[in-house]
């Protein structure tokens, strides 16, 4: 009779990962990470701070300028749902008052690119969707 090894398993597991299904766990992952505020907080941290273009860590005050319209509620809530799914990082500096920067982790960098993207997207074909929308409503 012919073992399984422990990498075959996880071969086997990962192959049955099936967002269609209802109670697949990566329909939850989906969830949130096609979250607005998620998609822009990836974005901002993979840009560095100011939009340089760099990776970097931020600070909380830092993402909330840049997010226009963003709730502190709603940035600290999604700030530690990507940091319990190993999104981000969250580093305290105990300086007065307490400094805590945020930035992206190795598998939060292998999102950013994908959501850099959708945000690129969202921007350069606006005036073709507005355009689309006044067309529908007449």
């Amino acid at each position: 009779m012919a073992t399984t090894t422990a990498a075959q398993k996880r071969a086997e597991a990962k192959a049955e990962y099936n967002a269609f299904i209802a109670a697949c766990p990566s329909r939850r992952l989906l969830d949130t990470i096609s979250d607005k505020w998620v998609v822009m907080i990836l974005s901002a941290l993979g840009s560095g701070p100011e939009c340089a273009g760099d990776p970097g860590p931020m600070r909380y005050s830092e993402l909330s300028r840049l997010l226009a319209g963003v709730s502190q509620k709603m940035l600290t809530q999604t700030l530690r749902t990507l940091e319990r799914d190993g999104l981000i990082t969250r580093t305290v500096t105990p300086t007065v008052p307490i400094t805590v920067h945020y930035e992206l982790t190795t598998l939060g960098l292998s999102l950013h690119e994908m959501m850099r993207g959708l945000k690129t997207w969202a921007e350069s074909h606006m005036d073709e969707v507005l355009a689309h929308r006044e067309a529908a409503t007449g």
